[in-house]
């Protein structure tokens, strides 16, 4: 398979990113596994400590700047003056220029739907409304067919070890940015992190994910700018209308030759007769589908 074509991809090899732990399979039998490994990572704005989240960590300073943009701590406009890792004590500091001071909005939270239980703070509305996507944007069904197929045959901590999520930054038919960790909203980020330290325009992205189209995967794409969300898994039904009240176009359920669209469906194009794809294989998967997780 030609992984050419992304710029940033997952690293099972990466000794920091899995253990290996014995135990017994079914069968009683003495076995070893790969497991993902997990580490608290607590994220400060200039002088304040914001939030405490688990990750596994591979990519600290695009969380970090994509978790402040999509809880509107950040500004698009927001000069960074400096972003600080300091791997022994778990910790990343975000510098701006303007001077920032969150204490009414942390003490406004709101769980997410998310894994690992995702947070967001203040009005998570607050700039959903004003956001308007790009009503030009095509999405070929052929370019749906070669992305499953693409992302997952790409070696990933999802095959190596599961137990974790992934978002992928496409164009077109070609995957760009893919991203992995223990909580679905923690890839997000990292993608919106990614695109904004890179200056990448989102107006003619398509965002993949492996997890259910909720609200949450929802407010972050179409805050992020990109107008098309495909996922493997299912959709919620607040997911769909916030989808739809966006002109999001939403698509789910895409394995093998099936998905289905239940927003923004104008932007279709039927270019690919079903019957030619092939039904998804085994090796697509690890043990049972990505909806379970």
């Amino acid at each position: 398979m030609d992984l050419s074509e992304f710029t940033i991809r997952p690293d099972p090899a990466n000794p920091k990113l899995t253990e290996r732990v014995s135990g017994l399979d079914q069968d009683g039998r003495p076995v070893e596994a790969s497991v993902t490994v997990e580490r608290p990572l607590t994220l400060y704005l200039n002088g304040q400590e914001i939030v405490t989240m688990m990750t596994i960590a591979d990519y600290p300073d695009y969380l970090a700047v994509g978790y402040l943009l999509n809880q509107n701590m950040l500004k698009r406009d927001d000069r960074i003056t400096g972003i600080d890792y300091d791997e022994e004590i778990d910790t990343v500091v975000v510098r701006t220029e303007r001077a920032t001071n969150y204490e009414q909005k942390l003490k406004k939270k709101t769980l997410t739907s998310g894994c690992a239980q995702g947070t967001a703070f203040g009005d998570v509305m607050e700039t959903f409304e004003s956001v308007r996507l790009n009503p030009d944007a095509r999405l070929k069904t052929s370019w749906i067919y070669a992305l499953s197929k693409k992302i997952n045959l790409t070696p990933s901590l999802y095959l190596e070890a599961g137990a974790i999520h992934g978002c992928v930054l496409c164009q077109d038919d070609r995957p760009l940015v893919y991203m992995e960790d223990v909580g679905r909203h923690n890839a997000v980020d990292k993608v919106a992190g990614y695109m904004h330290l890179h200056g990448v325009p989102a107006h003619d992205k398509i965002f993949y994910t492996t997890g259910r189209l909720t609200s949450e995967m929802v407010i972050k794409t179409v805050q992020m700018g990109i107008p098309i969300l495909i996922s493997r898994s299912g959709f919620t039904a607040w997911g769909v209308e916030l989808g739809r009240q966006a002109n999001l176009t939403m698509v789910g359920r895409a394995k093998g030759k099936r998905f289905l669209a239940l927003a923004g469906t104008d932007r279709l194009d039927f270019d690919a007769d079903p019957a030619a794809v092939g039904d998804e294989g085994g090796r697509h998967q690890r043990k049972g589908s990505r909806d379970d997780d």
